[in-house]
């Protein structure tokens, strides 16, 4: 059984008795928009997601919420950003801080927007909601008097689950400052029940403007500290599930610290879990400090959506994901995705299969059809040769006529072998038909010569040449000249290519024009 239906089995046991009474359960994840929003945040998009599309299968009534968390405050400044122009904002809610590109309503809308749009992209449909709409409601004001009057069982609370320790003057909320807007310069010095005392004070990466007011925390006037708020969100929004990094869920961790107020605070039973690892990206060519290479925008481009579900589903929650692009995991996902496919319509009804579904939107399962597959690492050598039709070359290698949806799907894979070969591929996928002959072709001993001789009256012998036969023709070649393997395939790629491997031999040489074969070979000899 596929991991998310057994978690899907827990949850409708813990909760079976609201699920007899016809309410629906609520699945909820946030993200807090401070930037561009990193592929890894994806993986919990796709865990609360298809969770809640495994539940909506057993007719399981269920509400996916997501959160763009506003109202955070602006507490880094990203590299990507001038810092002149945006260092007057730290300390304040984001979605007080203006866009970069000055035409979204703020800095949350613009980078929270984008995130909205890969989301999409990948065939999840939560409802959308931003934190401050609940702040200004008044949402919150019940557990942020709570918070304020608990502040001792809080403080404890830290100490006793986390090791944590507050100052007995340490207030579980953030008050912003009526004069320049930031929440994290202020601090509540007093609470009377009714109306916080605060300054504003310089911290170590925000200046604070020195004013000092009372007022009613009310009304999205004030915030809670993120592990309270974590609890009382649970609360105002009745959320039933809910899982978290795993860094959240170690002992002692913020999960347990939020729970713990829930409980003994909030008065409230928190959420079922689902702690999972990290997605970790990397590669010489990704760099989240730079801004490049790692955003879920740029996942989202490189990869079409239920590819990218399967690079985000394929593994439990408790493992990490590792992806490299620039390395040779984008051809491996695809070949993966076909294996997974193979499963699905063979009818094998395994996890393979059962993966196959869910990596599909509820919509996209409807119109699936069959497909042959064509291989993605043969694909990006052939969008590399100008001089030949992908379509064809793919045909006559499998030995079928392609229908619309088989080229539909061929072109689609060439369009993003294409780009991947153009933004991160490594140097062995890279192929260069070299026009004249290489430096490293002119050196070649008698014994590599005397071998590429023989291939060169292959080439002349045959007016068509077939890619297995010609691949059967270079090892017996190789055996009744009794060469090194590395010396005599090294010899072929750098005679063509400049560098010393490339595709599979026989079919390589097979595509290539035969006038310009025969050319280089003769060169070579």
């Amino acid at each position: 059984m596929l991991w998310a239906d057994k978690i899907a089995d827990r949850i409708q046991e813990q909760y079976k008795e609201k699920i007899a009474e016809g309410k629906p359960l609520i699945v909820r994840d946030e993200k807090t928009a401070s930037g561009r929003v990193h592929v890894g945040s994806l993986r919990g998009v796709a865990i609360h997601g298809v969770i809640s599309e495994v539940l909506s299968e057993r007719g399981i009534a269920n509400q996916y919420l997501f959160e763009i968390n506003d109202f955070d405050p602006m507490d880094g400044m990203p590299v990507y950003l001038d810092k002149e122009t945006f260092t007057p904002y730290m300390g304040k809610p984001l979605c007080m801080v203006p866009s970069p590109d000055g035409k979204a309503a703020n800095y949350a809308e613009y980078y929270g927007g984008e995130f909205m749009t890969v989301i999409r992209v990948l065939g999840f449909s939560p409802t959308f909601y931003r934190s401050s709409e609940l702040y200004r409601a008044g949402k919150f004001d019940e557990y942020i008097i709570a918070a304020l009057n608990n502040a001792d069982t809080i403080r404890e609370i830290y100490k006793r689950v986390s090791g944590s320790t507050k100052n007995a003057d340490w207030y579980p909320v953030n008050i912003m400052c009526e004069q320049c807007g930031s929440i994290s310069n202020t601090k509540v010095v007093s609470w009377d029940g009714t109306l916080a005392e605060y300054e504003c004070r310089d911290i170590e990466w925000a200046k604070g403007c020195g004013h000092k007011g009372k007022v009613s925390p009310t009304g999205g006037k004030a915030k809670l500290p993120w592990k309270v708020e974590w609890a009382a969100k649970w609360k105002v929004l009745g959320v039933d599930v809910e899982g978290a990094g795993k860094d959240h869920s170690t002992k002692g961790g913020a999960r347990e610290v939020s729970e713990t107020i829930s409980r003994e605070v909030f008065n409230h039973i928190p959420p079922f879990d689902i702690p999972y690892e990290f997605f970790h990206v990397e590669g010489k060519k990704m760099s989240s400090s730079g801004g490049r290479g790692s955003s879920s925008r740029e996942m989202a481009d490189l990869l079409p959506a239920p590819l990218l579900r399967l690079l985000l589903l394929q593994k439990e929650p408790q493992r990490v994901i590792d992806f490299v692009p620039d390395g040779d995991t984008v051809p491996v996902i695809f070949d993966n995705y076909d294996s997974a496919a193979e499963a699905y319509w063979k009818k094998a009804g395994d996890n393979a299969a059962r993966l196959f579904e869910l990596i599909h939107s509820p919509e996209e399962r409807k119109k699936l059809v069959k497909i042959t597959p064509a291989r993605f690492g043969t694909l990006a050598f052939l969008v590399q040769m100008p001089h030949l039709d992908p379509v064809a070359e793919i045909e006559k290698i499998q030995g079928v006529t392609f229908g619309e949806a088989d080229i539909a799907d061929l072109k689609m894979r060439a369009g993003y072998a294409k780009k991947w070969l153009e933004l991160y591929a490594p140097d062995d996928y890279k192929f260069e038909i070299q026009e004249i002959l290489p430096e490293s072709a002119k050196s070649f001993n008698e014994m590599q010569k005397e071998a590429l001789r023989e291939v060169l009256q292959y080439v002349k012998a045959h007016d068509k040449i077939d890619g297995q036969e010609f691949h059967t023709k270079l090892h017996d070649i190789k055996k009744e000249k009794n060469i090194d393997p590395k010396q005599f395939f090294s010899a072929i790629y750098l005679s063509v290519l400049g560098k010393e491997n490339g595709p599979k031999a026989g079919w390589f040489l097979s595509v290539l024009d035969k006038k310009f074969l025969e050319k280089r070979l003769s060169e070579v000899i």
